[in-house]
């Protein structure tokens, strides 16, 4: 009988942002180049300005249903930010890997 192994996925040093701080960090920022309080936004939203908030620093794990009403008030679609959002990720992706292999490098040339 073969056996399988399985091989844990490398960690990079600094963690992966979480999908909730990227989606609220894209939220504040299409509010305020709106030029907008959070009460009128969360009113076009059908939320309280607190869950808003709560939203936009990353404490709430929204259902798709309240992160697309809040990209309505916003005028974006949930597409947009997803896409958005992945794109950042792409990014700090590629950042991260650069920085690990400059480091690597660098203990590489002491050696």
């Amino acid at each position: 009988m073969a056996e399988s192994t399985v091989t844990a996925p490398r960690k990079s040093q600094l963690p992966e942002p979480l999908w909730r701080h990227l989606l609220g960090d894209n939220l504040r920022r299409l509010r305020h180049e709106r030029g907008e309080t959070l009460g009128e936004t969360a009113t076009r939203a059908g939320v309280s300005p607190q869950y808003l908030s709560e939203m936009e620093r990353g404490r709430k794990e929204p259902s798709s249903e309240m992160i697309a009403a809040v990209a309505g008030a916003l005028d974006t679609t949930l597409v947009d930010l997803t896409l958005d959002i992945a794109e950042r990720l792409i990014t700090t992706r590629k950042t991260a890997s650069v920085r690990l292999s400059a480091n690597q490098s660098n203990f590489a040339l002491a050696a």
